[in-house]
């Protein structure tokens, strides 16, 4: 009976780990939209995420960062980094581009960069280009992804939408997250619960058959004699 116990408690703590594992898994990489307005001569966050599809697969990647600015047809390369070091290539970007995405690893995921000291000529669009390549066993595959950011700078800071969507959004996801790992847990707590109460029910069947079974035995002995 306790091993039984003991055997229910040890798979509803498995159950609850895996779906740990699974939600902070899924949780590793999201993908969100860069804020959209700046204010001039203050610091601004260009966001530029792309997650893999497989989180296991090895992979390396490079970020080239491309602008158009107002009234302008093409794009400038205007930035690249490497997963070791950055190369401001555009002179009116010169020390006013920094590094702000993943660090210590060549599986960039997160390519945001910081603007500095933002002037009204940084209104534009930005363009940021991941050219990733995924190590299989046996091949590498080559991979890009693009992600556009239109900026806009003004002299006054206000609040926009795309900053009040994506905290919104994040807020959801959290909740959806631990609405989900909830249902999990009961459903994983009730199935263990019914495989225990059909265990306790063989059990009390089978002590129930050896005492009449002894019963009828001593029946016997006593007919015997």
């Amino acid at each position: 009976m306790m091993m039984m116990m003991m055997m229910m408690r040890r798979l509803l703590l498995l159950c609850v780990f895996c779906t740990l594992s699974v939600s902070l898994c899924s949780g590793a990489c999201a993908e969100v939209d860069s804020d959209t307005e700046a204010v001039a001569g203050r610091s601004f966050k260009l966001g530029c995420i792309s997650c893999k599809m497989r989180g296991e697969v090895k992979a390396s990647a490079t970020v080239d960062w491309m602008f158009r600015a107002r009234g302008e047809a093409d794009f400038v390369h205007i930035y690249s980094y490497d997963g070791e070091a950055s190369s401001i290539i555009d002179e009116r970007f010169q020390d006013r581009m920094e590094w702000h995405g993943s660090r210590n690893t060549y599986d960039l995921q997160d390519a945001s960069v910081d603007l500095l000291n933002v002037t009204f000529n940084d209104s534009g669009v930005y363009r940021c280009v991941f050219n990733r390549v995924l190590s299989y066993e046996y091949y590498e595959f080559s991979t890009t992804a693009t992600k556009l950011v239109q900026l806009s700078v003004v002299a006054k800071a206000t609040r926009g939408t795309a900053s009040i969507v994506s905290e919104v959004m994040m807020y959801v996801t959290i909740i959806g997250l631990q609405l989900w790992l909830l249902v999990e847990m009961i459903y994983c707590y009730r199935k263990i619960s019914a495989a225990g109460e059909e265990a306790l029910r063989a059990s009390a069947a089978e002590y129930l058959a050896i005492a009449s079974e002894g019963k009828d035995n001593c029946a016997g002995v006593q007919l015997a004699e």
